[in-house]
């Protein structure tokens, strides 16, 4: 309880250090029993609250980057800005890209589509996801700037 501060963590403890102490009994010839059990139990919790940081971390880091990935501003959503003006060429951007771009793109924007959802209705990897999404909007970037360089006007 002194390293965990949590009962059911100190006993999932217990259980653990007793069947190290099974193994270690055997392998080990021990002099000072008392002692050499304070210094297992010890280090056992230390790797615990060591283990629990860094699961804590990597969950943190999760949530941000989940948040990063979850594209809310305008200028993430540049296809939310398109006015009926400029909607017939970016329809023409958007059947340009390829399959896989063109229906993240449709689903996440015109949808209003997750990230997940996109992924299980298209049955593929999240990950993919974002990347067919970051990749059709560099694509439909680049496709509206030459339409805007021949003269036609986009957002």
């Amino acid at each position: 309880m002194k390293y965990l501060k949590n009962r059911d963590d100190a006993k999932d403890a217990v259980m653990q250090i007793f069947e190290k102490l099974i193994t270690e009994l055997r392998q080990q010839e021990i002099k000072q029993f008392r002692s050499w059990l304070y210094v297992i139990t010890k280090n056992y919790c230390l790797m615990q609250l060591r283990s629990q940081k860094t699961t804590d971390r990597h969950i943190n880091n999760y949530k941000i980057d989940h948040v990063r990935s979850v594209e809310s501003t305008m200028e993430m959503h540049p296809i939310d800005e398109v006015n009926a003006e400029n909607d017939l060429l970016l329809k023409e951007c958007i059947e340009n890209l390829n399959d896989e771009q063109k229906n993240c793109i449709r689903l996440f924007y015109f949808e209003n589509k997750c990230y997940r959802e996109i992924a299980e209705s298209l049955k593929i990897d999240e990950k993919n996801v974002k990347s067919h999404l970051q990749n059709g909007k560099r694509n439909l970037k680049i496709c509206l700037e030459k339409r805007n360089e021949t003269g036609k006007k986009t957002y």
